[in-house]
């Protein structure tokens, strides 16, 4: 965990200090709970109401200390350089998950804001005209200013009511929360107009929507002067997408890629099976399926970068050029284009020698009608039931092709915090992964029904 962060040698003269930073780490990540010497002679006193307890290495002192660590599941240790105590007490892993689920969300209320130096801090929420976003639901007491607000960007009508807490980010991205590293936009900051009226206009990097409270001796004066009030903590704004933004961008483009090229390769497959076409894809078909992924993302790679003058690695052009999309998109989609081909011919085959498809033949039908009509609209059930399946694999591909081309996105982001040692990111990101994979299979079962109103997800029992 601590091989990759600088401030571990910075406090290699420091040992209490080093083994103060590397505890809190442990607590902030949920592996254990640590009370540094301040913090336990403050619960141990209360506790105990005896007043005459100090930190101190003693014999006393430590048979009073380890008497209320004994009782609330601690242990107690001393400081290697000052032999002062201190307690840690390992978490067992329910309590891990209990603490991780019970934090997941978090719901913002006028009541969120704890702050004693602000005493008169107003609370309340309230839809007005703000000068700076335009119409909104604004808060008070609310960690964020703005609840509800309206923009440009997709979807359109965003909300900072509730934020999931997936923990904080360590060593990489050190103290940020995980979320925020992988929905937060990236790259260098742009500056944006802003309309105050009465022909007041100023350009800022400032990300309005995302002000957020600060207590007095937090805040920047310069800040506080500009917005008039104590919500003076901002994100800035960026010309790139976040790394879900590019993961997702990359496989939606690609899982449209993918079925545009397969279903109607495996559409003519099966109506001329046996003839040059389906021998011809039956080929293609079964070379893309004997060579490596790898081995096929770095030759793609290398014939768009040779043929085609397109980069060959996403930075090298950057998020806001179309070109640096192309190869990772079209590879992305390409990888799935066999096993979908394989799996959609197959059962369009099936289909020919149903019972319906010999009616349809009885009632004078031509075989383009019998495709296009029956046989298809029937295969498409397995289609739309294989999405779920082609979200999951694509996540998976991503993983190899965002490294390969250097995509700043969630697949090249897990195999990096797997190396730095970044638990609080593999774990979130895997969290995300299995949420979208749950969320897909039921998508695709919602889809089979719309597809087929004769399937039911459930059955009704005689009554």
């Amino acid at each position: 965990m601590f091989s990759q962060d600088p401030l571990i040698q910075k406090l290699a003269s420091s040992p209490d200090k080093l083994l103060d930073y590397k505890e809190n780490a442990y607590h902030k990540m949920n592996y254990l709970d640590y009370y540094d010497t301040k913090t336990l002679l403050s619960k141990v006193q209360k506790e105990t109401h005896n007043s005459n307890v100090t930190g101190n290495h003693s014999k006393k002192n430590f048979d009073i200390l380890n008497k209320w660590a004994k009782k609330h599941g601690f242990k107690i240790k001393s400081y290697p350089s000052s032999k002062r105590y201190y307690a840690i007490r390992d978490l067992p892993l329910w309590e891990r998950l209990g603490r991780f689920y019970g934090n997941l969300i978090k719901v913002d209320t006028p009541w969120s804001v704890k702050d004693k130096s602000n005493p008169h801090l107003k609370r309340y929420l309230k839809i007005e005209n703000d000068k700076w976003v335009g119409w909104a639901l604004v808060g008070s007491g609310t960690k964020y200013r703005y609840q509800i607000y309206f923009n440009s960007l997709f979807p359109f009508i965003h909300q900072n009511i509730i934020h999931f807490d997936l923990g904080t980010s360590y060593p990489t991205f050190s103290g940020t929360s995980v979320l925020d590293v992988i929905s937060g936009r990236q790259g260098a900051t742009v500056s944006k107009k802003y309309d105050l009226g009465h022909g007041d206009i100023i350009n800022s990097a400032d990300n309005v929507y995302t002000r957020q409270y600060q207590s007095k001796e937090h805040r920047n004066a310069f800040d506080y002067d500009r917005y008039k009030d104590s919500y003076t903590n901002l994100d800035q704004n960026y010309q790139d997408p976040s790394m879900i933004g590019t993961s997702f961008r990359a496989g939606f483009f690609a899982l449209i890629i993918s079925y545009a090229i397969s279903i109607p390769m495996a559409f003519f497959m099966a109506r001329f099976k046996g003839k040059l076409f389906d021998k011809i894809g039956t080929g293609i078909v079964t070379l893309l399926i004997a060579i490596p992924s790898l081995a096929f993302i770095y030759a793609f790679r290398y014939i768009g970068a040779q043929l085609f003058g397109l980069p060959d690695s996403f930075p090298t052009l950057g998020a806001s050029n179309f070109n640096s999309w192309v190869m990772p998109t079209v590879i992305l989609g390409l990888l799935s284009v066999s096993g979908l081909v394989i799996w959609f011919r197959r059962y369009m085959i099936d289909q020919q020698q149903s019972d319906y498809v010999k009616f349809a033949r009885s009632k004078g039908l031509t075989d383009n009608e019998i495709y296009r009509k029956h046989i298809f609209k029937n295969a498409s059930i397995p289609i739309v039931q294989n999405i779920p399946g082609m979200i999951i694999g694509l996540i998976e591909g991503a993983t190899i092709t965002e490294n390969i081309f250097a995509m700043p996105g969630m697949g090249k982001m897990l195999p990096d915090a797997i190396l730095s040692h970044n638990n609080s990111i593999v774990i979130g990101l895997v969290f995300i992964f299995t949420t979208i994979g749950v969320l897909s299979v039921l998508l695709g079962d919602i889809l089979m029904v719309i597809v087929d109103p004769r399937i039911k997800l459930s059955t009704k029992g005689d009554e």
